[in-house]
């Protein structure tokens, strides 16, 4: 699924949007973010963990030097960053929220980790410029597939 994201708010709205879509499908937990500096990553995330139950609670932003942010909503995020990583390398802690399911898992700059940390079951979205503003592109991978229908109502 294609996006265009004329500006922040548009963006705002997509997070929110896929806050509202992970709310509906709970078995979907990890969300990879990719594209260069300044697409919107971040801002996509910060709206969408405000817009699940406990996100005025949050301070979110971009945990690149600590590599990982926990926010207190519900379901509790965990919000990595991998910008800062080399593309060979993966934190293990990372590879533990992935198994464990109760988390929502947000990544950003996804194209840093290695094939082998990208879970089965996943919604990817690339961020890249357009014009004045940002194409998004969604794509589904296992069961994540069943966003794709909530994600094409509420931004379709």
């Amino acid at each position: 699924m294609n996006l265009f994201l004329q500006d922040e708010h548009a963006t705002r709205r997509l997070g929110e949007a896929l806050a509202r879509c992970l709310l509906e499908h709970p078995r979907v937990k990890t969300v990879f973010f990719y594209g260069s500096l300044g697409m919107g990553k971040t801002t996509l995330v910060s709206a969408l963990v405000k817009a699940l139950p406990g996100g005025e609670k949050a301070e979110t932003g971009s945990p690149s030097f600590t590599l990982c942010n926990i926010y207190p909503t519900v379901p509790p995020v965990a919000h990595f960053d991998f910008y800062r990583q080399e593309n060979s390398s993966v934190d293990e802690s990372f590879l533990d929220f992935l198994e464990e399911e109760r988390h929502v898992v947000l990544v950003e700059w996804a194209e840093r980790l290695p094939p082998r940390a990208l879970p089965p079951d996943r919604l990817g979205c690339s961020l890249t410029p357009r014009g004045d503003g940002r194409q998004a592109c969604l794509a589904a991978y296992g069961r994540a597939a069943g966003l794709m229908p909530c994600l094409a109502a509420c931004c379709g």
